[in-house]
């Protein structure tokens, strides 16, 4: 049975939706229990900042928490040790909302203000990537048929059943980052600037690919 293989591809163009802000908390504490406890009430009073703008508690969600031993290299008599200076924690956590540049700048103003020092990451996404996917799927499908019909009339052929479909599952990245990561402890942004975000995200560019052979006569 003779057969062609023709690879397909979908691509989409995605105007985001959706706002993620990714905050950071750090610190460094000489005791293991105090690490802990400082790591608690730094989170806890971001929540309470962040339920000021009709954020749940639960709308905070962890990415990632550790908490680990720091040491610092010190010379004594012409050779270096190490030194123990305490325990730095870490935890990044993320909140997600309608893409809204006024709930946003009101937010950023918020956070730079606060005691609590973070720093963030602006991402802009899409409230719904699974619709996405399967959109590029049937794209690349029909973009895979479309050239096989092509080449099988190019080349005096006819194409008869599909014999196998390959699609090797890869992650698509649905992301735009528009502002770089900055430290919230700049407090020389005026409530004006702060508020004015004038922020508009480019499309969100995704492709995939699919793999389909025909049997051709």
């Amino acid at each position: 049975m003779r057969t062609i293989r023709v690879t397909g591809k979908g691509q989409l163009s995605l105007a985001p939706d959706l706002t993620r802000i990714t905050m950071t908390l750090e610190g460094l504490c000489p005791e293991y229990s105090e690490t802990l406890r400082r790591s608690s009430e730094d989170t806890e009073a971001l929540r309470e900042l962040l339920s000021r703008f009709g954020f749940a508690r639960s709308d905070l969600k962890t990415l990632n928490f550790s908490v680990d031993a720091e040491y610092e290299s010190i010379q004594e008599r012409g050779s270096y040790k190490q030194r123990f200076v305490g325990y730095r924690f870490h935890h990044s956590m993320k909140v997600e909302f309608d893409s809204d540049n006024q709930r946003l700048g009101k937010l950023l103003y918020a956070l730079a203000n606060a005691p609590v020092k973070t720093e963030f990451r602006i991402t802009y996404t899409v409230k719904d990537p699974e619709s996405a996917k399967n959109e590029l799927l049937g794209r690349a499908v029909k973009d895979a048929a479309a050239k096989a019909a092509v080449l099988a009339e190019a080349a005096g052929l006819s194409l008869g059943a599909i014999q196998s479909i390959d699609y090797s599952f890869g992650e698509l990245i649905f992301d735009v980052q528009p502002m770089n990561r900055m430290l919230m402890a700049d407090r020389s942004l005026s409530a004006k600037e702060s508020y004015d975000l004038n922020i508009e995200p480019d499309c969100i560019q995704v492709s995939d690919t699919v793999t389909l052979v025909w049997e051709i006569c």
